[in-house]
């Protein structure tokens, strides 16, 4: 496999990572660059990962997965977007925001979005691809395009506000929709 492909796939699976890295870039209050960095390299490492299990899964396992994998990301992305609505709306000002950077919310994201990765890594293992340098490809260039999100997200809650935040969670309520929409009418 050339280079150029997995390059173009790490774009496109890093799209959802994208809409969420400037959701959270919106809310980080403080250590904006040590966020974007945490949340590049989990969003990455999922990526990037999970293409990995994909490509070993099996059609069996994949068949079960498959089953489920839309609602999970679904639930996963309505919780997190819908708390951060809700706290965005609330009005008060000291209450802290959604602390993105624990262990729990960014596995969740980290996984909500990378779900696309496994179908893509389950079709390497089809074609008898090999696995994982463009597997690492995708994670770099998700990381990547996360930590841009991230700094960005910043940027635009300077110019918007608490409007960014809603648009935030709305952002993500619209992925979760999108992929289960997807995968119920496919």
């Amino acid at each position: 496999m050339d280079l150029l492909t997995p390059v173009l796939i790490g774009i496109g699976l890093s799209m959802d990572c994208f809409a969420v890295s400037l959701a959270l870039g919106s809310i980080t209050r403080s250590g904006l660059t040590r966020a974007a960095f945490l949340i590049a390299f989990f969003f990455g490492a999922f990526q990037g990962g999970m293409t990995v299990l994909g490509w070993a899964a099996g059609i069996s396992v994949l068949g079960f997965i498959s089953v489920y994998d839309h609602w999970i990301a679904f639930i996963l992305l309505l919780i997190i977007g819908g708390k951060m609505i809700s706290e965005s709306i609330d009005g008060e000002e000291e209450k802290a925001p959604v602390d993105t950077l624990k262990i729990f919310p960014l596995v969740a994201l980290s996984l909500a979005t990378s779900i696309d990765a496994l179908a893509v890594g389950f079709s390497f293992g089809i074609l008898r691809n090999a696995v994982l340098i463009p597997a690492l490809i995708i994670g770099i260039v998700c990381g990547a395009i996360s930590f841009a999100g991230v700094m960005l997200g910043e940027q635009l809650e300077d110019l918007l506000g608490k409007k960014m935040e809603i648009a935030g969670g709305l952002i993500l309520i619209m992925i979760g929709v999108k992929v289960l929409v997807e995968h119920l009418v496919l």
